[in-house]
């Protein structure tokens, strides 16, 4: 969440908790999921996997594939997967 924006909540979510990428679109708003597919690592708010371990999991994959971009267009030129990866809101590392 971005706190110098007074038009979110403490419960939208701007971080994908599977790869800790955000681009300002809001993944969660309020705690409901937005349905958007992250840039990233192709996952879906609100789609399986919903709890802490089955997105530890998907992320396991996730990197374990080599961390491919699902949007290969958005991949930033300086892009590092270890910075991106300690933005993963802290309830879901």
């Amino acid at each position: 969440m971005k706190s110098d924006d007074p038009m979110r909540s403490i419960e939208d979510e701007d971080v994908c908790r599977v790869c800790g990428y955000t681009d300002g679109d809001l993944f969660f708003e309020d705690t409901w999921p937005t349905h958007i597919i992250c840039s990233c690592c192709g996952w879906e708010s609100g789609t399986p996997p919903l709890d802490v371990s089955g997105t530890r999991q998907y992320r396991g994959y996730w990197t374990g594939q080599g961390a491919e971009w699902f949007s290969r267009g958005a991949r930033p030129k300086d892009w590092d997967l270890l910075k991106q990866l300690r933005n993963i809101p802290e309830d879901w590392r």
